[in-house]
């Protein structure tokens, strides 16, 4: 089923190319569950080999790495229909233009916008890891393996997770060279690496350089929703190297390709790429369950600075100030507070907020960690058992299963759950429950239906809505050829509730799923 998503298609430079804690959460409706065996990879977990000798050539690593690494085409259709020209119906011009003025015939058009990115070959029998901004929102995918351009695979999208900027595709080919995963873990500032794709449509090229740095986070991927865990390189990466391959100087796969920071929309010599041991775990829960399930704990967490390690009498500014705990949530049972300070979890050292959301959307969900804080001066060490982020916006296609939906009614709309910034926004009152809606594609049911970004779904076939979740759930469960839904509505200082009826039948159909 084609989720829509508000993005902006192809390569990203500067941008993107090409806290599981607390978390505005984010869904994509009508995402549908799968099962399926998890495929072979090929892992190799051994220390990186760290010879001091000089090396006069790395075309034995490029031979064993670069056949793995593919080039992805993607086709985004338009739909456009052109606003009706207000002397369409007067005789005067009719007579002498007839229906060549713009808007006169107010036909549907269409058109196509093309992306460039890469991908990585993970099992023989044709799965392939790439970034999710490469796929996103495309109607048509194209996979070229090896330098053979004029043999294009069609390729399915297995499942995407946009937190991470990682998607899963499959194509129907057995025997293909897989590459061979290594263990970005193990990653040193400093380890030489290869980056491999298919920059600006030139062909498949390699480039080398170091690992410039580790861990870093700046909010590229999916705003404040992401989980970034980036690994800093000076390897040259331009616009369709995402997705492609970061190896290291064994042609082990350390990373995916996503994003350069840049002034001139190409290589200055800073460009990140996502752990391959996150693109991994990331890529096997999709295949396998799904979704993404990642560990929650409930608490809005903050960065100890240097003014609040004072004001809490703090030896230094490490660790995860708590600045609040929601109600009947893990953090909440196992008895965290507000002003705890949390130093470790599962008995490794937390350095800030970012790095406890990693720690805690790594577990799955309902592990038993440790807590250990600081709480007014005095340690303590507290049990939690984690529970399941809710309303994870990852999700696996199902096209391997050749599943489907019942209902296309609101295919194309993304809901969140409304928190107390929105609220405040939108001055909803405190008694009003439902989800609310972040994004509407134009060209989807829901849109001609009249729903619009920021309506709230307080009910749909009247059942009542009071979360994002019960959303997904009622609309999954639709049956009908028409799916009655109530809004709540701001504009300006006037606020409604009205019913609105919105189609339930497929829509394009010769499109739908047309990978």
């Amino acid at each position: 089923m084609k989720i829509f998503s508000k993005s902006t298609y192809g390569i990203l430079a500067g941008m993107i190319l090409g806290a599981a804690i607390l978390l505005p959460f984010h869904f994509n409706l009508l995402a549908k569950d799968a099962s399926n065996p998890a495929p072979m990879v090929n892992v190799d977990s051994s220390p990186i080999v760290r010879d001091t000798k000089g090396v006069t050539s790395f075309a034995p690593v490029v031979k064993k790495a670069a056949p793995s690494v593919v080039t992805i085409y993607s086709t985004h259709i338009i739909h456009v229909r052109p606003m009706p020209n207000p002397f369409q119906d007067d005789p005067f011009f009719r007579q002498f233009f007839g229906d060549q003025l713009p808007g006169f015939n107010n036909q549907e058009q269409t058109r196509k916008e093309q992306g460039l990115g890469s991908g990585i070959i993970v099992s023989p029998d044709g799965y392939i890891l790439t970034a999710n901004h490469v796929v996103r929102d495309a109607d048509e995918i194209k996979v070229t393996v090896g330098d053979n351009d004029n043999k294009k695979y069609d390729a399915k999208v297995i499942g995407t997770d946009p937190r991470t900027d990682v998607a899963v595709l499959k194509i129907q080919a057995t025997g293909l060279p897989a590459i061979t995963f290594g263990d970005s873990a193990q990653l040193q500032i400093g380890d030489v690496v290869l980056a491999i794709g298919n920059p600006f449509g030139v062909g498949q090229t390699v480039t080398m350089g170091i690992v410039s740095g580790l861990g870093r986070h700046y909010g590229q991927i999916n705003g404040p929703n992401g989980y970034e865990d980036f690994i800093q390189t000076d390897a040259a990466i331009n616009p369709g190297n995402s997705g492609g391959a970061l190896v290291d100087a064994q042609g082990r796969l350390v990373g995916i390709n996503t994003w350069i920071a840049t002034s001139s929309g190409g290589s200055e010599g800073i460009g990140f790429a996502v752990p391959a041991n996150m693109a991994r775990s990331v890529m096997q829960s999709l295949i396998t369950g799904g979704k993404v399930a990642r560990g929650y704990l409930g608490v809005h967490p903050q960065d100890v600075t240097p003014e609040l390690a004072r004001a809490f009498g703090l030896g230094n500014s490490g660790g995860a100030l708590v600045g609040g705990v929601l109600p009947d949530t893990p953090a909440a049972k196992a008895g965290l507070k507000d002003g705890d300070v949390i130093t470790e979890f599962n008995g490794k050292p937390v350095n800030d907020a970012h790095m406890l959301t990693l720690m805690v959307s790594e577990c799955p969900p309902g592990t038993s960690a440790t807590v250990k804080i600081i709480r007014k001066g005095a340690v303590k060490i507290l049990t939690v058992k984690l529970g399941e982020l809710p309303g994870d916006n990852s999700k696996n296609n199902g096209s391997q299963t050749g599943s489907s939906s019942d209902t296309d009614a609101l295919d194309g709309v993304t809901v969140a759950d409304l928190d107390k910034n929105t609220r405040d926004q939108l001055k909803v009152p405190d008694d009003l429950k439902g989800a609310i809606v972040t994004d509407v594609n134009p060209d989807s049911n829901a849109a001609d239906a009249g729903v619009q970004k920021n309506d709230i779904i307080t009910e749909i076939n009247q059942e009542p809505v009071t979360s994002s979740d019960d959303a997904v759930k009622l609309c999954n469960n639709a049956k009908g050829d028409q799916l009655l839904i109530k809004i709540w509505r701001r504009q300006d200082d006037f606020a409604a509730t009205t019913y609105l009826t919105v189609d339930n039948t497929k829509r394009h159909k010769d499109n739908k799923n047309g990978k």
